[in-house]
This record gives C-alpha cells, sequence and structure tokens, in this order.
C-alpha cells in the first residue's frame, strides 16, 4: 500500500479498520480454534504418546498462524526477530512485558516452550485442559496447584534436556508506559534449581500495535516490532551463596538499560 493511501485510511477511516481487522484477528481466536485446531488438540489428548510436547506444537502453530495472519492485515507494520533469538534453547528466558501480544509472541518463535499462567486460568473449563496439558505452571500454589508445581519443577532437567525453554515475564503484569516493574523471583529461583543460562530478552512496540486497556488493534502502526536478545547470564550455580537478589538486580539493570536507549532512538 502506498505512503499516501496509507496516510488517507489513517486519516479518514481508522476506527472502521481497527474494528474489521481486529473482530477478523478474535475470529481465528474463536471460529479459527473450534472449527480447524481443536481436532487437533482431541487426539493429541487422546492418543499422543507425548501429550505435552503434541499440545506445545499444537499451541505454537496456532499462535505462529496469528501472527501471519496480523502481518497480512497490518503489513505497514515491520518485524524483526534475529537468528539468535530464534536459536535459543535449553534455557530460562526473561523478557519484559508490554502487551497481551507478548506471551503468545514468545509461544509462536519457540516450538519447545513452557511458561508461568497465573493460576485463575487454570480454573477455566477446557482452557484449563489445554494449559495444563501444554506442561506450563501457575502462578500460584493455590490448593490443589500446589501438587502441579512440585511436579512441574521435578520435570524441569527432563524439558530442558530436550531442548525446550522456559520463558517468563518476571515482572508479572504488563507495564504501562514502558517503564520495567518490579521483578519477580520465582523465575530466578527457578533457574538457579534448574542450572540454566538466563536469556534476557527484550520486547519492542507490541504495546503500539496492541495498546494496554483497548480492545482495538492499532492498524496505522508503521514502527517496527521486535524481540531483541539483549544479554546471556550463566550464573556459577556451585556457589553456595548464589544471590537471587543479585541476579534479579543485574537483569533489571539490563531491561532499564534497554529500555533507555529505545526511548532515545524515539525521541531522535
Amino acid at each position: 500500500m502506498k505512503e499516501s493511501e496509507i496516510n488517507f485510511r489513517c486519516r479518514h477511516f481508522k476506527p472502521a479498520f481497527d474494528l474489521v481487522i481486529t473482530l477478523i484477528l478474535w475470529a481465528y481466536f474463536t471460529a479459527g480454534f473450534v472449527l480447524f485446531f481443536s481436532p487437533f488438540y482431541l487426539a493429541a489428548f487422546l492418543f499422543s504418546g507425548n501429550r505435552e510436547g503434541a499440545f506445545q506444537r499444537l499451541n505454537h502453530r496456532f499462535y505462529k498462524g496469528f501472527f501471519k495472519l496480523l502481518r497480512i492485515l497490518v503489513s505497514e507494520a515491520r518485524w524483526h526477530i534475529p537468528d539468535n533469538v530464534l536459536s535459543i534453547r535449553s534455557s530460562v528466558i526473561v523478557c519484559n512485558h508490554i502487551s497481551y501480544l507478548d506471551s503468545i509472541l514468545m509461544i509462536s518463535l519457540f516450538e519447545q516452550h513452557r511458561t508461568i499462567v497465573k493460576s485463575r486460568f487454570f480454573k477455566i473449563p477446557i482452557f484449563r485442559q489445554v494449559i495444563e496439558s501444554s506442561g506450563y505452571i501457575p502462578s500460584t500454589s493455590e490448593g490443589h496447584l500446589s501438587d502441579l508445581i512440585i511436579r512441574r519443577v521435578e520435570e524441569m532437567d527432563c524439558f530442558f534436556g530436550g531442548g525446550g525453554n522456559l520463558f517468563i515475564f518476571p515482572e508479572g503484569t504488563r507495564s504501562r508506559g514502558g517503564a520495567i516493574g518490579p521483578l519477580n523471583k520465582g523465575a530466578f529461583k527457578i533457574a538457579r534449581l534448574s542450572r540454566r543460562p538466563i536469556k534476557v530478552l527484550f520486547v519492542h512496540n507490541t504495546d503500539k500495535l496492541f495498546q494496554p486497556g483497548k480492545f482495538l488493534f492499532n492498524t496505522c502502526f508503521e514502527g517496527t516490532i521486535s524481540v531483541e536478545a539483549i544479554a546471556g547470564i550463566e550464573p556459577d550455580y556451585q556457589r553456595q551463596r548464589l544471590s537471587i537478589s543479585g541476579l534479579m538486580t543485574q537483569v533489571r539493570s539490563l531491561l532499564e538499560a534497554e529500555q533507555s536507549k529505545h526511548l532515545s532512538r524515539e525521541e531522535l
């Protein structure tokens, strides 16, 4: 689409385009899942010898399809996901969190993955079966979820040994305005227990495409959405007094430095 056409559309028809494209994308989530993906999930649940791996692959393909559709519908937006991100394996990935898109974007990038999911989602019928079968981890140990958390942690060595990644948003919830929120210790405790490297990623501009607190996608966004690998940390897990607080401070400094660079580039 030519720049003049984009400007004309954004000046006069943006609300209508935002609404139509948003409805198409959410139709993919609902009708697309029911009509095209649910039979494969059911087959994986009933017959797969590796249910967790099958569910993770299906989640990966489902969300990969979503982002392919999003790129077609919002063609002005540019995407940059470098190979050094896509090639990450057997690591604990920590990442900033600025949009609802961030978690599903991570799933679309890594076929073998686990993540921490808010415990309330484990109470939703059908959705609970999907996230539990996918090997995802509850955020809190409420009631019966404590046994599930213990089981998941005990399985981590095997999961990482098979090349899987655990991705976590240590801020816990989306930050408004891009500022780095308080970090949760849970991600770093899992890294220490699993004795795995920590990869620090930074997501840019997903909040410009799908803004926090809004229902509609911003179809006139013309910037670049990117996921950057900003650091790899290999803690000395043999050290008895390895400081979780020190790891948190190191990661927070990296995220804040990247955020400052991003803001400086926007001001130029």
